[in-house]
């Protein structure tokens, strides 16, 4: 453990399962500095929360010494494979965004659906004609819409993100998910998308057999993605399984050292999806990262 990093740390409020004020409160007591929280449905919907709602909220989150590190804007599905779907996605991801704003931060993950390797094919150009947009509203906004890694190879990535002219769509990187479902090597992923990574996530997994991205994330043909779909596939333990951080196959050493490298300043943000005891899991993984401190 020879490098030492100064990255805040975040928890995504819904893996505590307990509502978002109850949430932000046990993050808080885990030793957050940050957190992320889920804004599609419910009590985060950007439709139910007007201008007074969105400023009791902010204030609150500060009262208790917190920020956002993110908002988390993902649709499910089919992502942006799917034309005849996009525009109401492309609609919903912006009003996300401007919430996020309104809260105080600049950044919303998301998964935009796997990446297809025909660049020539209809679904491609569907994804990348959506995401174009997003670019534009972001960038507009100084802000940004992140993808989550993990349904392609970092590489595969970065050339669809290379296409798009700018940076407002940029990566939330998950190591996990890289080591769990394609078999990337994070660190390496790291270097290839230097250039694009905003947010990260912090989870540790291992890989028990290969398994085919569409499976896991959805895609056309496929089954749509659900959360709830991943989080039994992660229990049942057939292709992959999550573990606390350190007793899984993500290299932390050389993942911090490699994040380090590129100048990533921004929060290490604790994600826990399966588990019985959310609250035990999340505090010992803030210590986990503490001891790099």
């Amino acid at each position: 453990m020879s490098v030492k990093i100064a990255n805040p740390i975040g928890v995504i409020v819904d893996s505590y399962g307990v509502g978002v004020r109850k949430g932000l409160k046990k993050a808080k007591d885990a030793g957050a500095e940050g957190v992320q929280i889920y804004a599609v449905s419910g009590e985060m919907d950007p439709a139910l929360l007007g201008a007074v709602e969105r400023r009791e909220l902010k204030a609150y989150i500060a009262s208790l010494g917190l920020e956002i590190s993110a908002l988390c804007g993902d649709l499910g599905g089919h992502g942006f494979q799917d034309r005849t779907a996009n525009r109401e996605k492309i609609e919903k991801s912006k009003r996300i965004l401007d919430l996020a704003l309104d809260l105080g931060t600049n950044i919303v993950t998301t998964h935009i659906g796997i990446v297809p390797d025909d660049k020539d094919g209809e679904v491609y150009a569907a994804m990348q004609e959506a995401c174009r947009e997003l670019n534009e509203y972001a960038s507009s906004r100084k802000a940004y819409f992140a993808i989550e890694t993990g349904p392609e190879t970092a590489a595969h990535l970065k050339g669809f993100l290379d296409t798009l002219g700018g940076r407002g769509v940029s990566v939330n990187f998950d190591p996990a998910n890289m080591v769990m479902v394609t078999g990337d090597d994070p660190v390496e992923g790291v270097k290839l998308l230097k250039d694009y990574v905003v947010h990260t996530h912090v989870k540790d997994g291992v890989r028990i057999k290969p398994v085919d991205p569409r499976m896991v994330y959805g895609a056309l043909g496929y089954e749509p993605m659900d959360h709830a779909k991943i989080a039994e596939m992660v229990s049942s333990g057939e292709f992959f399984r999550e573990l606390p951080l350190g007793e899984g196959h993500v290299p932390f050493d050389h993942y911090f050292t490699a994040l380090k490298e590129i100048g990533y300043n921004g929060y290490l943000t604790i994600e826990r999806e399966v588990g019985a005891q959310p609250e035990v899991d999340i505090a010992q993984a803030v210590q986990f990262i503490k001891r790099y401190r």
